[in-house]
């Protein structure tokens, strides 16, 4: 299988389960024991401003391989116009980038990629 040649809305759709599952565990790692809790703090990090924001604070770091940032731009450049009501377009396609670079790393088998990129953001 070659993951460079897999549709960005689908290394988009398994990197959002993988980024949630890493922002869950940190988040009751950190103690939080109340469901509504965890989900008010999980919206910093799961929301499209929020990850827009974390991509382009990565992005302004240059800690991505030329790869990587090819993945970003494939998943930034598709064309959609649907997009949730609370962000525009841009926001959500920034967020996209996100997920499909994350989707791409676990596809690659690079966990130890995907622990580095969100240490930096969980320690952000």
């Amino acid at each position: 299988m070659n993951t460079k040649e897999i549709n960005v809305l689908v290394l988009a759709y398994l990197g959002d389960t993988i980024y949630e599952d890493y922002i869950r565990k940190y988040l009751i790692k950190k103690g939080i024991a109340n469901v509504n809790d965890l989900q008010k703090s999980a919206v910093k990090y799961v929301s499209a401003k929020g990850q827009a924001e974390f991509l382009q604070r990565l992005i302004d770091m240059q800690i991505f391989s030329d790869d990587e940032i090819n993945i970003i731009k494939r998943a930034r450049n598709y064309k959609t116009t649907s997009h949730p009501k609370n962000c525009d377009i841009l926001t959500y396609k920034h967020a996209t980038g996100l997920e499909a670079l994350i989707g791409y790393l676990e596809l690659e088998q690079r966990r130890d990629r995907i622990d580095m990129i969100m240490k930096i953001i969980l320690e952000g």
